[in-house]
């Protein structure tokens, strides 16, 4: 939030306001996936494994390459926060930030899912959404964001006056993780990253800029559906929040177990190939 302007607006303010934006990330030549050959191996999957996230708490999968898999609202209105991860190397993980860069504030069919520097490349397609109705709302809101960060134990103890909650995405995440991996707590949170906020509805209000929320459309069978570019490891947490309509950090909301489940296609796409890390040469002009 910023507070009531200290300086006088020049004489050319509007003029100044009055110039045009401009793409900071032009993807025209950004190579995408033929979403049509990604969509016809969606024909004949079996499913090979369910995984059940219990409300408040998260759980983790492995996908292999060139299968599929699902999210799906099972019993209520839940959102979920998403981390995912190279299954052979956990240093490679979701980049939420390049992934809204190159796409948007919130990610639909046909968007891919970028992992971090060095390796900048696809790991996940999105291949069917059954919420990709709601576009944006009266508010600007939308669903399925990767703006927030996702709920965490630090910034509800500096907002709560030294509040202590266990069940935020963060430390759910973190716990199942380190259950995964062999890891120590300690040792898996700093690989708990910027997430995809599945489901929740979110966007910025415009007369301030601050982040909302507001009730999840979800219903149970609405699912999101992911094409796994690479192995993966995913990692998923059943938000304290619920449908996020009201608040989160807390045992206060209804919450719902989510469904994780993993499909093996029938064949490749068309013309699909593994992308590879990313081809920069990491001098930085040294």
């Amino acid at each position: 939030m910023r507070p009531s302007p200290l300086s006088a607006p020049p004489a050319d303010a509007a003029a100044r306001k009055a110039v045009r934006p401009v793409i900071c990330y032009p993807t025209d030549t950004l190579p995408r996936p033929d979403l049509a050959a990604y969509r016809a191996v969606r024909d004949g999957l079996k499913l090979v494994e369910t995984v059940v996230v219990p409300p408040r708490d998260a759980a983790t999968w492995t996908v292999p390459a060139g299968h599929i898999f699902r999210i799906v609202s099972s019993e209520g209105a839940q959102v979920g926060d998403l981390n995912l991860f190279n299954a052979r190397d956990l240093q490679e993980r979701l980049y939420t930030g390049k992934t809204r860069a190159l796409n948007g504030t919130h990610v639909g069919v046909g968007d891919q899912l970028f992992s971090n520097f060095p390796y900048l490349r696809p790991i996940a397609t999105i291949t069917h959404d059954t919420l990709d109705w709601y576009g944006f709302d009266e508010f600007g809101g939308s669903v399925h964001d990767v703006i927030g960060t996702r709920c965490d134990p630090y910034t509800h103890n500096l907002l709560s006056n030294g509040g202590q909650y266990h069940h935020c995405c963060h430390s759910n995440l973190t716990r199942a993780l380190a259950k995964a991996t062999g890891l120590t707590p300690a040792e898996a949170e700093p690989h708990v990253h910027d997430v995809l906020n599945v489901f929740m509805c979110t966007g910025f209000t415009r007369d301030t800029g601050q982040y909302f929320m507001k009730a999840s459309p979800v219903r149970p069978g609405d699912y999101l559906e992911f094409f796994a570019e690479i192995d993966l490891l995913g990692c998923l947490s059943a938000c304290p929040g619920g449908d996020c309509s009201s608040e989160h950090s807390s045992d206060t909301a209804r919450c719902y177990p989510l469904v994780v489940e993993i499909y093996e296609t029938p064949r490749r796409p068309e013309g699909w190939v593994a992308p590879n890390v990313n081809g920069y040469d990491r001098s930085h002009g040294l």
